[in-house]
């Protein structure tokens, strides 16, 4: 068995393990830090809107355009008077696409670019989006987003309990924050492929925090009835017995998307790949880390206020400190059970291990040797 395999069975079984739950602090810290900003990048860069989001229109020249691209992006900018975007395509074409004008204006700034790219004016093919359109695909954006949010709260509330639902609920607005305020401080375009990747990459994180969930409710089952373990102590033990899958499912999920990113649209400068390959890269980062850090120890810190996890944390604490007196080891290691603090009499201890066995030697003491009669 590989190491990360050893590994991964250690801490299943809570042979080895790390408190995230008891460092919980640091993680919220760290993910507020993040997530201000977030929120600073977009409040003061904004957000590039694509096209399609704006209105405006997309201007493809004829065959082997002789044009570089950085001279038809200079000739859209002076007939427009708004930033364009030019991409060459695969068969020496130009795709310029220029928001923010009027559908009535595009028919003046085709005649300019055909005038300067030195091609006759009906060959070059112009798409034109209103701005009502934009909006349109704007509101359907937001609409399918909260639609996806309620869906989920409404199912994590019914398969586990609200407070599970409230913890991956603020877990995806963490993600959402994240992507998006990444996407303002580095300027990419925002485009429907943008909101596509968005949706996909609040599946994988949702689906990162269940495991941990479903983990946590077959550990937690009858908790009340032992003194050896909080709530706490058993989330921790949730998030260890799942964290090598999290962490393989991610890696694995991330290395073909960073390959789209940095590998197609740096090196390549394949540009329509970065829209939907940033959202995914920054996302599925974001809701692995999300899933380990913020939900589950959200999950405990709610589930504590509850007065029967309050007795209980209380008498497990007690308990932890009357065997610290007595100079025992206190064991908060947490197996797959949860059994119940019930005593044990004498009968039970003279079968197990073996400092017993003169106890079941002395079963034969003051009875008469021979046959029985």
């Amino acid at each position: 068995m590989s190491k990360l395999g050893t590994l991964g069975a250690r801490l299943h079984r809570g042979e080895v393990g790390y408190d995230f739950v008891k460092n919980r602090k640091i993680w919220y810290s760290i993910s507020i830090l993040i997530t201000i900003t977030a929120i600073v990048g977009l409040a003061v860069r904004g957000l590039n809107m694509g096209i399609d989001f704006q209105g405006g229109a997309v201007f493809t020249t004829p065959k082997k355009t002789v044009a570089s691209v950085s001279q038809a992006e200079t000739y859209a900018e002076e007939a427009s008077g708004h930033d364009a975007i030019v991409q060459k395509l695969g068969n020496g074409s130009l795709r310029i696409q220029i928001a923010g004008i009027d559908t009535e204006k595009s028919n003046q700034i085709k005649e300019e670019l055909a005038t300067d790219l030195k091609v006759d004016a009906e060959s070059i093919n112009a798409d034109l989006i209103g701005p009502s359109w934009g909006d349109q695909i704007a509101n359907k954006a937001w609409q399918g987003l909260g639609i996806f949010l309620v869906l989920v709260v409404i199912y994590l509330a019914i398969a586990f309990e609200w407070r599970m639902a409230i913890a991956a609920f603020v877990a995806l607005i963490h993600d959402i924050t994240i992507t998006v305020g990444i996407y303002a401080l580095v300027g990419f375009e925002v485009t429907p492929g943008t909101v596509i990747g968005l949706l996909t990459i609040l599946g994988y994180s949702l689906y990162d925090t269940v495991v941990v969930f479903d983990s946590l409710k077959e550990q937690t089952k009858d908790i009340t009835k032992q003194t050896r373990w909080t709530y706490s102590d058993v989330a921790n033990r949730s998030i260890n017995s799942t964290l090598v899958r999290s962490i393989n499912t991610t890696v694995v999920a991330l290395l073909p998307v960073g390959g789209l990113l940095f590998i197609g649209g740096g090196v390549l400068g394949a540009g329509m790949l970065n829209d939907i390959s940033l959202s995914l890269f920054v996302g599925l980062a974001a809701g692995a880390y999300s899933s380990i850090f913020i939900a589950t120890p959200l999950v405990a810190d709610l589930k504590e206020l509850e007065p029967q996890m309050k007795a209980l944390k209380k008498r497990v604490l007690a308990k932890r400190a009357q065997g610290a007196t007595a100079g025992e080891a206190p064991d908060t290691r947490v197996t797959d059970e949860v059994p119940a603090d019930e005593p044990e009499d004498d009968e039970a201890h003279a079968v197990v291990g073996p400092r017993n066995q003169p106890a079941a030697r002395s079963r034969g003491r003051g009875r008469p040797s021979g046959k029985r009669r």
